[in-house]
């Protein structure tokens, strides 16, 4: 490789995985968004689970093509098991495999505030206006066995509220906490809310979201999908910045090795 292999490491995205075609095309989308925004960039995608190629794949390719380093890049809401244990468990084994390949692990996309600001441009898409009064929002999140996790979430209710005048801001959770989205919906109903949004806390579609969609209609017939985070310009600055940010861990790494 040349020096400037040091200085740009290929930033490898790492996606969940599900069965749901959909999802695999809409983080597609949004990688090809960050190679558009970062032409200079190598920038690789893959799966957790579920769909190909898959992490290992990815690092050995990244080896085999003489690259000493490299960034992973969680594209996760949460820092949850997937983060905290899956991945650094698979990078472990590939960095028995590949000893001279520097691997980092950035933070995972998480909660920032930019990716609620797309969340509150897709609701915006779907034809609601920021300054209705008439609307409440139910964001929708996967959920937590961790209790601590879910009141992060919830925490992101005002932010998303924010700037807004709309009735009414509620989290809710497709698995493992409440309130369900029915729950939700009734809960801005007992405040006089006249129009629900469902609002999806994911990047992509797939049989969660399908799901708390259906829940949504049978509670609120007449309620309005919004789309996922998808290929949002804010999901690229995420994302990148979780780049940067790990970039001076190669050079302390390098030292240190």
């Amino acid at each position: 490789m040349s020096g400037s292999e040091t200085v740009t490491p290929p930033l490898i995205a790492v996606a969940h995985g599900s069965r749901d075609p959909r999802s695999a095309r809409v983080v597609t989308a949004a990688v090809a968004a960050i190679r558009a925004r970062r032409p200079d960039l190598d920038v690789r995608l893959c799966f957790l689970d579920l769909n190909a190629p898959s992490v290992d794949q990815v690092v050995d390719a990244v080896a085999a093509e003489g690259h000493s380093t490299a960034i992973v890049v969680p594209l996760l809401l949460g820092s949850a098991f997937h983060a905290r244990v899956d991945l650094p468990g698979i990078l472990s084994g590939a960095r028995a495999r590949h000893p001279r390949l520097t691997l980092i692990q950035s933070d995972v996309l998480g909660h920032d505030h930019r990716l609620v600001g797309a969340v509150r441009d897709r609701i915006v898409a779907s034809g609601v206006d920021t300054d209705d009064s008439r609307t409440g929002v139910v964001l929708a999140a996967v959920g937590s066995s961790d209790p601590r996790a879910n009141d992060r979430t919830r925490a992101l209710a005002p932010v998303l509220a924010a700037g807004t005048r709309w009735a009414g801001t509620v989290v809710c959770f497709a698995t493992s906490a409440e309130p369900t989205v029915a729950q939700a919906v009734s809960l801005l109903r007992s405040r006089g809310v006249e129009r629900i949004v469902i609002a999806p806390w994911f990047l992509a579609p797939g049989r969660l979201t399908d799901r708390l969609g259906t829940a949504a209609l049978e509670a609120a017939p007449d309620a309005i999908l919004a789309d996922t985070i998808g290929a949002h310009s804010s999901l690229v600055d995420v994302t990148l910045d979780r780049y940067r940010t790990a970039l001076p861990a190669i050079a302390r790494a390098e030292r240190s090795a």
